[in-house]
């Protein structure tokens, strides 16, 4: 079904998304299109070099892609895909989880 390279590849993109700062900076590119470092700092309370780093990951997984616009680099999502990831996690996080089994008393 998947290749090897594939596997690492995905697992790359996962552990790029597995940061609650990243999916937050995700999450406000998908809300707002195309950002700022200094917009994505002020909206998530993390410093600009902080931002930065985070952004330098995502845009190293090819989640991310960038613009320069005069004095400033505007970021935005690379493509659709990712809203679509987002999405069906939180949908999966929505399904009520059985409840766990209890060990049965000796």
């Amino acid at each position: 079904m998947f290749s090897s390279q594939q596997i690492r590849d995905m697992a790359t993109i996962f552990k790029a998304m597995g940061e609650p700062s990243r999916l937050d900076l995700l999450r406000q590119l998908m809300d707002h299109q195309s950002l700022t470092v200094g917009d994505l700092a002020t909206r998530t309370n993390l410093s600009q070099a902080n931002v930065s780093k985070h952004l330098k990951t995502l845009a190293q997984t090819g989640l991310i892609q960038s613009r320069k616009d005069k004095n400033f680099v505007f970021y935005a999502i690379a493509h659709p895909l990712v809203k679509e990831i987002c999405g069906l996690c939180c949908q999966h996080l929505d399904i009520p989880k059985p409840a766990p089994k209890l060990k049965s008393q000796e």
